[in-house]
């Protein structure tokens, strides 16, 4: 059945917000990576649990302003129990990410491997949010799902079971976007992301304790407030995508994380990939352009009707 929504809708628009919050999430990778990395290879050795926790803590007091702003009336909600799902998909979601990373799988192949949320999110918008779902989006879906797949290489001796994580990772994430699709039908952005920052904070500070907390100094905690900031910003984007436009057409945007994460990468470690993972990234970019096209022809077909 289909959702309700007297919203206006902007394909265009909804895919600016879309790369905006891909590039806001690349270089929070880099912070990521440079914060939890091992000293040995120019890290800086935090936890990883802990720098979740600090991040999206630190997401939520800049929140807090907004919040105040707004008055109690920003959080209020008429779905609560959707949202608590909804951020335990997203938790969930985070340390399966985590996961693949601990046990030695690339953060690019780890990034690859969550491309494949394309798949389970086109089906649970078909069959969940009962949008139509034409055949130029499941080529340009499944267009990019290939690229992700030859930037993987599943078939190669490197490949091991570990990195399935990102896989569950991919499979919640979808999930969690889904019902951030539902909730947009009724609830403002402001409020999806507040409850996603209020939520995740009791979460992460939980695994935190559990795995050992530590507390930020120096340049770490520089780096740190900064990640909070850029998170911020990126959830924000990434719930006006999800207000702007339908969650099938947004996918092959979302898949431009894996070229951001590769420049990203490159421009803060001077990573170089090589061989078929370009050839990846440009089937993930060909999916996008063509998706970008037929939306822009349909636009100017009805228009002009």
């Amino acid at each position: 059945m289909t959702l309700p929504s007297a919203k206006a809708k902007s394909p265009a628009t909804g895919a600016i917000f879309m790369v905006s919050a891909g590039i806001a999430f690349a270089v929070i990778n880099v912070i990521t990576q440079t914060v939890t990395g091992d000293p040995a290879y120019g890290g800086l050795g935090f936890k990883p649990t802990s720098d979740a926790f600090w991040q999206y803590f630190i997401a939520l007091l800049i929140s807090l302003p907004f919040i105040l702003k707004s008055g109690p009336g920003a959080m209020r909600t008429a779905f609560p129990g959707q949202h608590v799902i909804r951020v335990i998909f997203s938790a969930l979601g985070v340390q399966a990410f985590v996961f693949g990373l601990a046990h030695g799988v690339p953060i690019w192949q780890v990034i690859a491997l969550v491309m494949t949320s394309p798949f389970f999110i086109l089906l649970g918008a078909k069959f969940s949010l009962g949008e139509h779902v034409g055949l130029d989006r499941w080529f340009a879906a499944s267009l990019g799902f290939a690229g992700a797949l030859i930037v993987l290489q599943p078939w190669s001796s490197g490949f091991t079971v570990w990195s399935l994580a990102p896989v569950a990772a991919a499979i919640l994430w979808g999930a969690a976007s889904l019902m951030t699709k539902r909730l947009t039908a009724s609830e403002s952005p402001e409020t999806i992301t507040m409850w996603l920052l209020l939520l995740l904070s009791p979460i992460n500070l939980g695994l935190s304790l559990a795995a050992g907390f530590e507390w930020p100094s120096g340049r770490i905690l520089h780096l740190i407030l900064l990640g909070g900031v850029i998170q911020f910003v990126a959830q924000w984007c990434l719930t006006k995508a999800y207000d702007k436009a339908d969650a099938s057409f947004l996918q092959p945007f979302d898949d431009l994380r894996l070229p951001f994460n590769v420049i990203a990468g490159y421009v803060a470690f001077r990573y170089l990939p090589e061989g078929n993972l370009w050839i990846g990234i440009a089937l993930i970019m060909a999916a996008s352009a063509f998706l970008m096209w037929r939306e822009h022809v349909k636009r100017r077909t009805a228009t002009a009707a």
